[in-house]
């Protein structure tokens, strides 16, 4: 990360996206501030400087860089700017829709801060009232932004999507559409340059694209970082289950990663049923692979819907003797009634806790529920576009392992010391100070 101001970085916010995208920025605020406070410092000692003139040689530096010509004084501290670029969107009353850049963007390297999957009512010019916007509706608004910087000279547009839209549609089977390479082809169209997503669906959806670059993310380390305040990752009654197939992966990696066994659902469905919610599945029959006999069970999947099969599998989970289950998901969509559904569920003790990010936007009616628990991922994306924007390698954030580890490691470590110190009042004669 350069010290010099990134005049060129522009960061916009989708309809609805405003408090994501504002958490964002702050992080990237935060990361240049961070960032040149320590360079400052290892500067002034190895050129034999002040910190003052680092700052003049600094600000002069930004000057030269700067489109405008300075008529303020000089700066006493280092100045991080604002990187939010100004859009006005508007929905007419026959439900066409429109995105007007209202700040200078040539040049620019602007990215789309976009949660294309909130149903939340937003403001939008040409209603006086909040209106809900649908997934296309969004997805609309998100083309004509696009095509509104293109138009208006931004150097790359790059899209910063929680939520990969349509990522479920990945394989037909009949005559079905491919929905989500669709999206991607409808972005590289428009000139697109790259796509920064959390968790995709199905990666295979990359291949389909030929100039588009994808970038998906993990929120595997701040989904731990949650956990870690609810449970003792050093518990050996802890369990690993993966909720089906499709889910093996992402749960073998949590089972190594705390050093626990790994067991699996396999579940028989009628795929001629469309699942609606608990209680309308296409769920037949579940089997276990494994024991979850009075142990603490960690479900993990990539996303949560209407969450009826996940419901299904708690509970078969309980009837089988688990202690208690913590579901960890990365995309908490909690379609249609899912809240509802899941309050109930918890209120007959089917579940402990659920563990979602902030990638997807929730009202108070779901984060004031005492089951649910949110974990952030607002900096991970502040710190891959500030690594994209100065052309530094981001595969330290895409494979998160190493960092992982170094938290369940550490954490263990922290209660095995704390298990082992003498209680007060003990001695070497008698341990436990009778």
């Amino acid at each position: 990360m350069s010290i010099i101001k990134p005049h060129k970085l522009g960061i916009i916010s989708g309809p609805g996206s405003e408090y994501f995208t504002g958490k964002v920025v702050k992080h990237l605020r935060r990361l240049y501030l961070e960032r040149y406070e320590k360079l400052s410092s290892a500067l002034a000692k190895r050129h034999d400087m002040s910190e003052d003139e680092i700052l003049k040689t600094v600000t002069l530096m930004d000057d030269l860089n700067n489109k405008r010509i300075p008529r303020s004084k000089c700066p006493t501290t280092f100045q991080c700017p604002d990187f939010t670029i100004k859009v006005k969107y508007t929905k007419f009353a026959n439900g066409e829709e429109k995105a007007e850049i209202l700040d200078a963007v040539r040049g620019l390297r602007v990215f789309i801060v976009y949660d294309v999957s909130n149903l939340e009512p937003v403001k939008v010019a040409g209603s006086n009232e909040p209106v809900s916007l649908s997934v296309n509706d969004h997805l609309m608004f998100l083309f004509t932004t696009i095509n509104a910087l293109q138009l208006a000279g931004a150097e790359s547009v790059t899209l910063v999507l929680p939520t990969y839209p349509y990522s479920r549609q990945h394989k037909k089977g009949a005559r079905e559409a491919l929905t989500a390479a669709m999206f991607g082809h409808m972005c590289e169209m428009l000139g697109v340059e790259r796509i920064i997503t959390l968790d995709i669906h199905s990666r295979e959806i990359e291949n389909s694209f030929s100039k588009l670059h994808l970038e998906n993310l993990h929120a595997s380390y701040q989904v731990l970082i949650a956990l870690r305040k609810i449970i003792d990752f050093s518990d050996p009654d802890l369990v690993v289950v993966a909720p089906d197939t499709g889910a093996i992966s992402r749960n073998k990696f949590y089972a190594q990663a705390l050093h626990r066994p790994l067991a699996m659902l396999y579940k028989e469905r009628d795929y001629s049923i469309v699942s609606r919610d608990a209680k309308h599945s296409n769920i037949k029959s579940i089997n276990l692979l494994g024991d979850v006999k009075g142990k603490t069970v960690l479900i993990a999947d990539d996303m949560l819907a209407t969450g009826g099969t996940m419901i299904i599998a708690m509970r078969e989970l309980m009837n089988l003797g688990a202690k208690r289950i913590i579901c960890m998901v990365s995309l908490p969509f909690f379609n249609a009634g899912a809240v509802e559904d899941f309050d109930l569920a918890y209120k007959e003790g089917i579940f402990y806790r659920i563990i979602g990010t902030n990638s997807v936007f929730h009202g108070r009616d779901l984060l004031d529920k005492e089951w649910y628990v949110q974990a952030d991922i607002t900096e991970l994306f502040a710190r891959v576009i500030s690594r994209l924007h100065h052309g530094r390698s981001i595969s330290p954030l895409l494979d998160n392992r190493k960092f992982i580890q170094i938290l369940i490691d550490n954490t263990q470590a922290q209660a095995q010391a704390q298990a082992q110190e003498p209680k007060p009042g003990a001695s070497a004669t008698d341990p436990e100070g009778k």
